[in-house]
């Protein structure tokens, strides 16, 4: 008899957790049933909050509450194994951005799914956003013909505060990178979304202005699609209090379309809010060019109706939830998720070679430089 109500858990049990727990308690035909987190501390405290059943043994919570999918929200470098453990169990998987932070293991989690016949999803719950969803709908109704051109440039800032609110922040082997692993995912996903596979990228990295992280805080890329057009990104958590995140994308009949994702003071999961909706900030399509000003006054009252860091996390596991009872791909799997991990770490192999990364990238068996970012011990 097919499913139709679907119960989750949750791997990983730190402030991003709380938002999917939020996010599951306002979703139709679905049921958070349990947690699972190494920490006994932090998943009895979690467990208790929410009144679901605490797990140290993935595969036993799948098994004795017939887990559906896991949600894993632990911090990027141990994602693998929650998830491997999830899907040899028999549930279904998503993940928090991104995927992983390397490609080797993207590769072992997808290979995983993939033989247990379970679904990979990546969380991107920024796509729901309607002026991003505006311009994908642009680009793919020809109204600027085809993509040439196409730039991240997100400016923010992470204090000292932040780093220490984890053990985990700002350190290669606890959080596997800086801005391009941490804040940069959404974006990237983005612009890969609308520009499509990339060719080659050359890239390069540095720590301007936070001596008490290892990690990079700034990174700067041009790229080079196979389609023939052209990308450019910036990406920085050094500008205080943070200002914006911009996607844009310039046609080849002169029309341009953009969206603001972010402004203001930036957004950190589980610290702080969202300031301000997100708007479509250049908008040169022939005839659509008085269509922003309505648009921001439509975003802007729709956004005050809502708790925007919960809500598009809700958008993104109905989508989940429905690729399963529907037997189709989530709209952000497992392979889109690869691809953001890939190009992060075409940047970094880039400053670490001194050259253009021509792409696909396959993982690095035998380095331990986790693709540039640690000085190699080998």
């Amino acid at each position: 008899m097919k499913k139709t109500k679907l119960n989750i858990a949750i791997a990983g049990c730190g402030k991003v957790a709380h938002l999917h727990a939020k996010a599951i308690q306002q979703i139709e035909n679905v049921s958070l049933k349990a947690a699972w987190s190494r920490s006994q501390e932090s998943v009895l405290k979690f467990s208790e909050q929410y009144g679901i059943k605490p797990y140290q043994d993935i595969s036993r919570m799948v098994t004795e509450n017939e887990i559906d999918i896991v949600i894993v929200c632990t911090p990027h470098p141990f994602h693998l194994e929650p998830t491997v453990s999830a899907a040899l169990a028999g549930a279904h998987v998503l993940v928090e951005k991104p995927l992983a932070s390397t490609l080797e293991d993207c590769d072992l989690m997808i290979d995983a799914c993939r033989k247990s016949n379970v679904k990979l999803g990546v969380i991107s719950q920024r796509r729901w956003y309607e002026p991003v969803r505006r311009v994908k709908e642009a680009i793919d109704s020809g109204k600027i013909d085809i993509p040439v051109f196409g730039s991240i440039n997100m400016l923010g800032w992470r204090d000292k505060n932040y780093y220490d609110s984890d053990e985990w922040r700002g350190t290669w082997d606890m959080e596997g990178g800086g801005v391009l692993v941490n804040q940069a995912p959404h974006q990237l996903d983005i612009l890969l979304w609308y520009m499509g596979e990339v060719d080659e990228v050359i890239g390069c990295w540095n720590n301007l202005n936070h001596p008490y992280i290892e990690v990079e805080d700034t990174a700067l890329a041009i790229i080079r699609f196979k389609s023939g057009a052209m990308g450019n990104i910036i990406v920085s958590n050094s500008q205080k209090p943070g200002i914006y995140g911009k996607v844009q994308v310039h046609g080849k009949n002169g029309a341009s379309v953009g969206v603001q994702t972010d402004s203001g003071a930036m957004f950190i999961a589980g610290m702080t809010g969202i300031t301000e909706p997100p708007e479509n900030d250049i908008w040169s399509i022939p005839g659509e060019e008085n269509l922003p000003d309505i648009w921001k006054e439509e975003d802007k009252s729709f956004f005050s109706g809502i708790d925007p860091t919960v809500y598009f996390m809700k958008c993104q596991i109905e989508d989940f939830r429905d690729a399963i009872l529907e037997n189709r791909e989530p709209m952000v799997n497992g392979n889109f998720g690869r691809k953001t991990v890939e190009l992060f770490s075409a940047i970094y192999r880039s400053q670490r070679d001194h050259k253009w990364i021509k792409f696909p990238l396959m993982p690095e068996p035998g380095r331990n430089d986790m693709d540039g970012r640690k000085t190699e011990t080998c």
